[in-house]
């Protein structure tokens, strides 16, 4: 079994160095002082599991390695088009690229650059980044992928992949009939911990601890629901009691990748998590008040950081 890694960061680093572990042929695509280090020192993870090392071949030219049977396609989501651009070489007819990125419109996008035929659906649940080039820093959460066909179906692909993530440690997948559920419930989540540990710039026990804080974070986990409804897709019915609690657990300095990105002048997330929600809310006549106030005022850091 190939797969290629699109994106050897905190999240495609972990699950591709399991899968390495479990036997597959794993390649990683990545770039720069992450990509030289990756070269000289191998992929190094320290997990709160247990830190393991693997030699894998790292480039940044997809050509030096050719088809493969899965590409774990995990960059961020502002880059999904020009990323997908890039995968042309990774391709052959059967092909599958997972994507596992945050947002709510990724895989509309490869679909228009490679094809809808080679997307699956994906999310990723795990607390992990780069550390320093060439180290993943696995902090906790679960570690678990969720994965499945666009229209629903249980095809030979998926539960060909379903095996080999079965046979690593450190890892568990699930096999979804009901994809598109996962990623609005995800979304709902992400929305709300990412949103207000960005825009209050505070962790989240100091969100929990503020009466009001707290509702507008269960609020915009509401709003997400509500638009993810309207939108077709059926949610289950304690979707919010069980992120709130799920926040709840969260350590007290737990913050985002999005608030990581914002106050380190990197590119952010924003148009395909908040953004997403406010331009289908506003497309599907649901009103989403906190969502709008969150992406009001992070929007700006988003062009900066983009600049």
């Amino acid at each position: 079994m190939k797969i290629a890694i699109y994106g050897a960061g905190g999240v495609g680093g972990y699950f591709g160095g399991r899968l390495a572990q479990a036997g597959a042929d794993v390649r990683l695509v990545a770039r720069g002082d992450h990509l030289d280090a990756l070269r000289r020192e191998g992929l190094r993870v320290k997990s709160v599991y247990g830190d393991f090392e693997v030699e894998l071949p790292a480039t940044d030219d997809p050509a030096s390695i050719g088809p493969c049977d899965y590409v774990l396609f995990t960059v961020k989501a502002f880059d999904t088009t020009e990323a997908a651009r890039e995968l042309g070489p990774l391709l052959h007819d059967g092909t599958s690229v997972i994507s596992l990125q945050n947002g709510l419109d990724n895989e509309e996008k490869l679909a228009a650059v490679i094809g809808a035929d080679h997307v699956v659906s994906g999310a990723a649940y795990i607390f992990s980044t780069i550390g320093e080039p060439g180290v993943i820093e696995h902090t906790g959460g679960p570690t678990s992928i969720t994965y499945g066909e666009m229209d629903g179906t249980r095809s030979d692909r998926a539960e060909r992949f379903l095996e080999w993530c079965e046979r690593a440690d450190g890892m568990e997948a699930d096999l979804s009939e009901g994809i598109r559920a996962v990623l609005w419930e995800k979304a709902a989540f992400i929305c709300a911990q990412a949103g207000m540990t960005a825009a209050v710039r505070l962790p989240v026990g100091e969100i929990r601890d503020t009466r009001e804080s707290w509702d507008m974070y269960r609020r915009i986990i509401e709003e997400v629901c509500s638009v993810g409804r309207a939108t077709g897709v059926e949610l289950p019915d304690g979707t919010v009691a069980r992120w709130m609690e799920f926040a709840d657990e969260l350590d007290a300095d737990s913050y985002s990748s999005l608030h990581y990105d914002m106050t380190r002048d990197k590119p952010m997330e924003l148009e395909a998590l908040h953004g997403t929600v406010v331009r289908r809310g506003r497309e599907n006549e649901v009103a989403v008040p906190m969502s709008e106030a969150v992406y009001a005022i992070l929007r700006p850091w988003a062009v900066r950081n983009r600049k």
